[in-house]
């Protein structure tokens, strides 16, 4: 096997902002995976809130390279088992790894990922776009151009969240749901989240801080008036089952958990718990979101506008039309891409 790497930068449509943090343009990996004449794709974006940069993730499988060199492909699946220990906690290099295995599974072997797990591409959910923070004027005029998308996601953590969502609900008849990205206190939740429900907001993502307190979880739990979706509190497999009992569904994603291969079995077991699912994204390009929309026909919920925010991409693959999915075409992930033009 051979593995190339490709460091890239994404400019964004406007600037996207979130409680934490403001971009105008996003890094990116994109990895090649070689074997049998085939080549697999596969991509993390940078996220300073992890600790993952182009440099980091790039350079995690740099120095795998010579291993991977001799490792004899099976499945995507024995492949993610080999390198993890490699890769020790670098879940970006490693997610971008399990991409490209899984998208060159596919094409070896001239099937679509999601098939080859089973899955029809029938009743899938619509996604939400993101309607980053900023004046309230600018949300409007963002809304406003989101006029025909039928799921709107509103990043939250000011001090005006309420007039936010107030204005916006007057403004949209379109499904809202709202991401505080661990910026509420348990009491602002709990008021929050009355009034939100007043204004038909559908559900609240990670309100409080991925390490409050399992008290603090609980009482959010149990006293909200809308179903609280962990995100940053459910990163890894393990956290699925500590997510049981104290958020109401859990939002995947493949850069956090580490590929396509954990995030199967995070969703069967989140559903076998009577979780709802999700999988968001970064913001990214076509790789990384045909990655993760092979996961789509198992997911009561879907936020996967990474590619849709950006200015232009050297990819082509599964692509949002008002909300809706085209359908994953081709082998493998269904994705392509030009190396020239970054």
């Amino acid at each position: 096997m051979r593995l190339e790497i490709h460091q890239i930068k994404l400019p964004l449509r406007r600037v996207f902002a979130i409680s934490r943090s403001s971009i105008t343009e996003q890094e990116s990996v994109i990895v090649e995976l070689h074997d049998q004449g085939k080549i697999g794709l596969g991509e993390a974006a940078k996220s300073s809130y992890y600790g993952q940069d182009a440099e980091s993730i790039a350079g995690a499988l740099e120095r795998i390279k010579p291993e991977l060199a001799k490792h004899d492909f099976t499945t995507p699946e024995a492949l993610w088992d080999f390198a993890a220990p490699l890769l020790e906690d670098n879940y970006f290099a490693l997610s971008a790894l399990d991409q490209a295995a899984h998208d060159l599974y596919g094409k070896l072997n001239s099937t679509s990922v999601y098939q080859r797990n089973g899955l029809s591409w029938r009743n899938v959910p619509q996604s939400s776009v993101t309607i980053s923070i900023g004046p309230l004027e600018e949300v409007l005029s963002e809304v406003e151009s989101y006029a025909d998308w039928p799921i709107l996601k509103v990043k939250l953590g000011t001090p005006n969240d309420l007039e936010i969502v107030t204005a916006l609900r007057q403004n949209t008849d379109a499904i809202l749901r709202v991401d505080a990205n661990c910026a509420w206190t348990v009491e602002e939740t709990i008021r929050n989240s009355h009034a939100l429900a007043e204004l038909g907001v559908e559900f609240i993502e990670q309100p409080l801080p991925y390490d409050a307190p399992e008290r603090s979880k609980r009482t959010v739990f149990e006293e909200s008036a809308l179903p609280i979706i962990a995100d940053e509190s459910c990163q890894r497999e393990h956290h699925v089952r500590e997510c049981d009992g104290l958020f109401h569904g859990i939002n995947i994603k493949l850069c956090k958990c580490g590929g396509l291969t954990p995030a199967y079995r995070m969703l069967r077991e989140a559903s076998m718990r009577g979780l709802k699912t999700m999988v968001g994204c970064m913001i990214e390009s076509d790789v990384a979101i045909s990655a993760a929309a092979q996961l789509v026909p198992l997911l009561d919920f879907a936020d996967l506008d990474g590619a849709f925010l950006l200015a232009s991409q050297p990819a082509d693959g599964v692509k949002l039309e008002r909300g809706t999915f085209s359908r994953p075409e081709g082998y493998g992930c269904g994705v392509t891409w030009d190396a020239s033009l970054v």
